[in-house]
This record gives structure tokens, C-alpha cells and sequence, in this order.
């Protein structure tokens, strides 16, 4: 008697000899290249790489509230700048900013508290308002995330060329787009490693801010009674000229146009999934820290515009004048060490600017995979790189970021513009979404109406931000990102009906399993023959497709082969990468799928086994274990199935990875027998 031979193995961690065309011990010239660029690849079994990949609340800090942080350089600069002559409402701006920080903050750390596995507001807006606010939600952040790579980048220069002569202007725009290539290739070596290289920026910027505000403010304490005075009679001269409606219009117009201060704030709950163990907990001592920085260096910095009499000046921001007007003076023991302060601090607030960049690169490829997974964007958006990092989505926003840098020719002050709306359609839709959920569920919630308050004045500040802007700015540059948003939201749209219509289809496919022929006999398999002809099948799952293949070969090639070999690759991605549990589930999940398979076919009087392996990248790792599967099955053919459609168009090859013909290709420069076998997709039918 013969027993069934079952077994799953996970394939070995080189490549095997010639899979590349490298002799053994040596790796073809393009991945050495690339493992020096990039780092060599991470292995997933290792017990620690969660803990390797994720930011403590201090690094965290640093890669997702630099964003926020970094504002104080150009969103108190379009405040002051837009109350005129009326300077004197800065004191009332700069309690209304930091205000708002603490209120959008809170109001988002009750967000992570319900959403603890991250998504930030297109999650928010998905779950609670309905797949259509939630594609709005994250159409905007894409668009939001793109702009906050290029208002970092370009500002950052604003800053750095704020003291160099004019005659160099002509270099800013070709150093813009080197830095932010730079920041791609940092970021597909991983989020980890960018953030602790950048870090020493964040820690100069915090130093030499803190330098600057504590002479700003507190060399300025005996003045007070002046200053005083002097905003009083502001005040009363405004209401004179302006009226009280005037002062209030202009007030918020100015409030408004710096909306720019809070862009970063929605940043650590898009983030969570990097977030060290317990996530929720170190992701709202994240939110603490970048609220209170933020709140104080954007409150502070509009108070010391007033305090110091700071002006526009030509060719530089208003923070380079208040250096200038601090410490451009300091001496020590005769030597002018002020301007070499002054220096120093814009440097540090340029490269903050760079580093802020990241959360373009964090948060943007996050969004993007989250909605990959509900079909939203191509799927090839949730897969994940050897290294472990969303490549396709960082290769993706840094494209666009350079396209957006190319179209504004880097003017921060459109940029601004463009950036702003969109930050705040996502805030209202996230505050919009939480009022909704407290209000529905207020019967299982007794305490609803002591959290409904932050939702709702968010939602009135947010909402009053978005009016006023798209009012002030539409005319300005703020239409193009009102027309880009919504040919992104149509884009999605068509994305998801072709998904839609190809599931039907392979729904239909699913009926074969029901109209299975009952099995032959009850008596044992054949035993497994190496020796052999073998039809090594490439599955995903359990599901109609696999047995479509399957019953394929039997009708193309009856009674040929004698074994069958299923193989399998557990592909992580960003909806799995959450730990090592999530590694273990999805490994079951493929074995168990496998088994499904071999039970079919025992069943039936075939001798049948399986194979599979964990990975990142499906061609790479399904190569090399069929490869293995050949050294053990050297009359083997492998077969795996693709999606045919009736009318081949371009964008098909986009939204449906050409996997199968990809390892057809490398075996077959291996030397071995590949096939595809084709599974039609009739979307008229559909």
C-alpha cells in the first residue's frame, strides 16, 4: 500500500546556479550594483526584522514630524506676510495657530485610537463616509504627498539660497531635482536607514530654533509694556480704517493662507504601520511630540516676526530675516559670529525642509497600497521590494514630484497654493467621518458627547480653512490641484470597474469547482515517481483558476504525465507586512491551499505533492523553487496561467503583472520547459 505524498517546503534563500546565468558563488554584475545602492535584501525569517524596519516614537518623529515641523518655515511666512500693514494681529494669529495644532492633533489621536492599524484619513473616510468620500480622501493625499515632497524640497532651497548671492539662482532648480532623487534612492533602501541618516538635520534645526526664539522672545521681555502698547493702538487703528468685519475678514484670510502649518499633522496616523511596538501608543507620543513643537516653533516664530519689526525683503524668506535681525549682529570676543549663526540655522532649516520630504515618501506609498488592495490603483502598488519597501509607489511619487517641480519651476509661493487645499478636503472628510461614527454609535458609546467636540470644531476650522483658500487661491494655481484631484478620483474610478469586471469573470470560473467529477475509486494514489514526466502547476490559492489549469493539461495531454507538483509563493505585502504573526497566517494559508490541491488530485487516482516558499517578489522566488522542484524532477514542465483578454489593450499590462511570462522566461534561459497556459477574461461578457 502507497501513501499519499504531500509535503510543503519553503525554497532556499540563494538562487540557484545559472538561475541568472552566474556561475555558483557569483552574482551577476546589475545585483551587485544594486545591492550597493539599495543594501543587500532583508530575509524575512528573520525573527528581528520588524523590530529592524520600524521607528521608535523619536525616529518617528523625525521621518513623519519633520513634515509638520518644517512648516514653521513657509506657513507663518504666508501669514505675516498676508496681514500687510496690520501686523499687530500676529499676536492673535500665533494663539489661533497653535490653537489649531493642538485641536487637529487631538482630534487625531482619537483617530489612531480607532484606526490602530493606520490608513489616516482614506481609511477614515472609506470605513465611516462610504468608498466614494474614501477614493476622494485618498485621491487628495496622493496628490497632497506629491506636493509635500516638492513645497519641502523647494523651500529647503528657498532657505539655503536665502544668503547666497543672486548669481546663483540658476542652480537652485537643477539642485531641487537632485535632491529629491537623492531622497528616492534613500528611500528604497528603507524608511529606517533614511530616517536615522537624516536625523542629525532634525536635532541641528531643533537646536538652532530654539537658539533663535528663546533671543527672539525673551530679549525682548523688557519691551513688552511697548509692544503692548503698540498692538493695542494697532488694534484700535485697524477697526478705525478696516471696520470690525474688515479686521475679522482679514484676520482669516491670513489665518487661512497659512494653513500651510498643518499640513504634516495627518502624517503619523497615515504612518502607524512603521510604528514600534505598542503602535498606537508610540504613535500618539509621536503626535504629542510634533504637536508641541510645531505649535511652539509656528506660534513663537509669529511672535518674533512682530517683536523684532520683521519685513519682506527680496530674495529672502521671513525667516532669514529674522536671523538676520536676531543674531546677525553677535559678536564673541570680537569675532562676528552672528552671520556665521545665521548661516548655519538656514542651512538647518533647508535640510529640515529635505528631510520633510519623507513623509512623501512614508506615508505617499502607503496610501497608495492601501488603496492597491481595495483595487483602487494597480495592484503591483501593495508589493513590497526585497528590501521591504514599497518601490513602486516611492519610484512613482518621486516621477510626479519631479513633474510638479518641472511645471512650477519651484515658486514656493504656487506651491503653497496647490498644497494647502488638499490637506484640508482630507482633514474635513477625516472629522466629517468621526462626528458620523459618534453620532451613529452613540448608544454603544454613553460617553459620545465628550468626544464629539474635537471632531466638531475640527471639522468647523478645517471646513473654514478650505472655504477660505479655495476662495483666496482658486484663481492663483489652486485650480490645477482641484482638476488633478479629480482626473486622479476618475482614473480610480476606471481602475476599479476593470477590476470589478475581470472579478466577475473569474467569479464564473469558481462554478468549475461544484461541477468537479466525483472521485474515481477510494483507492490509494500512485506513488510519486520522480523519474517520471511531471507537470509542475504554478497556483495562487485555492480557487477556479488553479483547477482550470489543472483540468487544461489533462485534456491537452491525457495520460502523459504522471506526477503533479503544485507550486505556490506566499507573496508578503503591505496588507500582510504588520509582523512575524501575519508572516505565520499567510504561510498556513498558502500550505493550506496547497493541501486543497493534493486532495483533489489523490482523490482522483493522481499521485500528486506540493512546494511553496514565503517572499516579497513572485518571480524571483517561484524561479528559484521551481528550479529546486527540477533538480528533483528532471522531466518536469511548469505551467502557470494567464488572464488572455479578448482585446489587448496597454493599460492591461498595467493593472495585471506579467508574472507568468516573466518565469516562463528565466526557466527557460535555465534550460527548462515552461508553458503558459491561457485563461481567457471576455469583458463584454462580463
Amino acid at each position: 500500500m502507497t501513501t499519499r505524498h504531500a509535503r510543503a517546503e519553503q525554497s532556499p534563500t540563494e538562487p540557484a546556479p545559472g538561475a541568472n546565468g552566474a556561475g555558483p558563488g557569483t552574482a551577476p554584475v546589475g545585483r551587485r550594483i544594486k545591492e550597493i545602492i539599495l543594501g543587500k535584501p532583508r530575509s524575512l525569517d528573520d525573527p528581528h526584522v520588524f523590530h529592524n524596519v520600524s521607528l521608535i516614537a523619536f525616529l518617528a518623529w523625525v521621518g513623519l514630524g519633520a513634515d509638520g515641523l518644517s512648516s514653521s518655515a513657509y506657513g507663518p511666512d504666508e501669514a505675516f506676510r498676508a496681514l500687510g500693514q496690520h501686523t499687530h494681529l500676529a499676536v492673535a494669529l500665533a494663539a489661533a495657530t497653535a490653537f489649531t495644532v493642538f485641536i487637529i492633533s487631538y482630534a487625531y489621536s482619537r483617530i489612531i485610537e480607532h484606526f490602530p492599524f493606520g490608513g489616516g484619513g482614506y481609511v477614515v473616510a472609506t470605513k465611516l463616509l462610504g468608498n466614494r468620500f474614501g477614493v476622494v480622501s485618498g485621491s487628495a493625499l496622493l496628490v497632497d504627498y506629491v506636493l509635500t515632497i516638492t513645497v519641502s524640497v523647494a523651500s529647503g532651497a528657498d532657505a539655503l539660497w536665502s544668503f547666497l548671492p543672486l548669481s546663483f539662482a540658476h542652480a537652485k532648480l537643477p539642485a531641487e531635482f537632485a535632491v529629491i532623487c537623492l531622497l528616492v534612492v534613500l528611500n528604497l533602501r528603507g524608511v529606517r536607514e533614511s530616517v536615522t541618516v537624516l536625523a542629525p538635520i532634525f536635532l541641528l534645526f531643533l537646536l538652532t530654533h530654539a537658539i533663535l526664539l528663546a533671543c527672539a522672545i525673551g530679549g525682548h521681555v523688557g519691551d513688552l509694556p511697548a509692544v503692548t502698547q503698540e498692538v493695542r493702538t494697532g488694534f484700535h487703528q485697524g477697526f478705525l480704517s478696516l471696520g470690525f468685519v474688515g479686521t475679522v475678514a482679514l484676520f482669516f484670510r491670513a489665518y487661512s493662507l497659512g494653513g500651510g502649518t498643518y499640513t504634516g499633522i495627518e502624517a503619523v496616523s497615515n504612518g502607524l504601520a512603521i510604528m514600534r511596538e505598542p503602535k498606537v501608543e508610540t504613535a500618539k507620543r509621536t503626535m504629542v511630540y510634533m504637536a508641541t513643537s510645531l505649535a511652539v516653533t509656528a506660534g513663537g516664530i509669529l511672535l518674533a516676526y512682530l517683536l523684532v519689526h520683521a519685513a519682506p525683503e527680496e530674495g529672502k524668506t521671513m525667516n532669514a530675516v529674522l536671523l538676520d535681525r536676531v543674531a546677525g549682529h553677535w559678536t564673541i570676543f570680537g569675532l562676528g559670529v552672528g552671520p556665521v549663526f545665521v548661516i548655519v540655522s538656514l542651512i538647518a532649516e533647508g535640510a529640515l525642509l529635505f528631510v520633510a520630504a519623507q513623509t512623501g515618501f512614508i506615508d505617499g506609498p502607503r496610501v497608495m497600497a492601501n488603496m492597491a488592495t481595495d483595487s483602487w490603483l494597480p495592484h503591483r502598488f501593495s508589493s513590497l521590494s526585497d528590501r521591504l519597501t514599497m518601490q513602486e509607489g516611492v519610484l512613482l511619487m518621486g516621477a510626479a514630484a519631479l513633474g510638479t517641480l518641472f511645471y512650477t519651476h519651484g515658486d514656493i509661493t504656487t506651491l503653497v497654493t496647490m498644497y494647502s487645499i488638499n490637506v484640508f478636503l482630507t482633514f474635513s472628510l477625516s472629522e466629517m467621518g468621526m462626528c458620523r461614527f459618534w453620532v451613529r454609535e452613540r448608544e454603544a458609546h454613553p460617553d459620545w458627547k465628550r468626544h464629539i467636540p474635537i471632531h466638531l470644531i475640527g471639522l468647523l476650522l478645517c471646513l473654514s480653512i478650505l472655504t477660505i483658500t479655495v476662495y483666496e487661491k482658486a484663481a492663483q494655481g489652486g485650480w490645477v490641484t482641484l482638476v488633478v484631484t479629480a482626473l486622479v478620483v476618475g482614473l480610480c474610478q476606471m481602475i476599479r470597474g476593470h477590476y470589478a469586471r475581470v472579478l466577475t469573470h473569474l467569479g464564473r470560473l469558481d462554478s468549475i469547482l461544484g461541477d468537479l467529477p466525483a472521485p474515481a475509486s477510494a483507492a490509494d494514489p500512485p506513488a510519486i515517481d520522480p523519474a517520471a514526466p511531471t507537470a509542475c502547476i504554478l497556483v495562487s490559492g485555492f480557487s477556479g483558476m488553479g483547477v482550470h489549469s489543472l483540468l487544461s493539461l489533462q485534456s491537452t495531454f491525457p495520460r502523459h504525465f504522471r506526477n503533479f507538483v503544485f507550486v505556490s509563493v506566499g507573496v508578503i505585502d503591505s496588507a500582510t507586512f504588520h509582523g512575524q504573526e501575519e508572516v505565520e497566517h499567510l504561510r498556513q494559508r498558502t500550505r493550506e491551499g496547497l493541501e486543497r490541491y493534493v486532495d483533489l488530485c489523490t482523490a482522483h487516482g493522481l499521485a500528486a505533492t506540493s512546494r511553496m516558499a514565503i517572499g516579497t517578489e513572485p518571480v524571483q522566488t517561484a524561479t528559484e523553487l521551481c528550479l529546486e522542484v527540477a533538480k528533483e524532477f528532471p522531466r518536469a514542465v511548469f505551467f502557470s496561467g494567464k488572464l488572455v483578454f479578448e482585446r489587448e489593450r496597454w493599460y492591461q499590462r498595467l493593472l495585471h503583472n506579467e508574472t507568468a511570462y516573466s518565469i516562463q522566461r528565466r526557466l527557460q534561459f535555465a534550460g527548462k520547459q515552461a508553458m503558459v497556459l491561457p485563461i481567457r477574461v471576455i469583458e463584454s461578457a462580463a
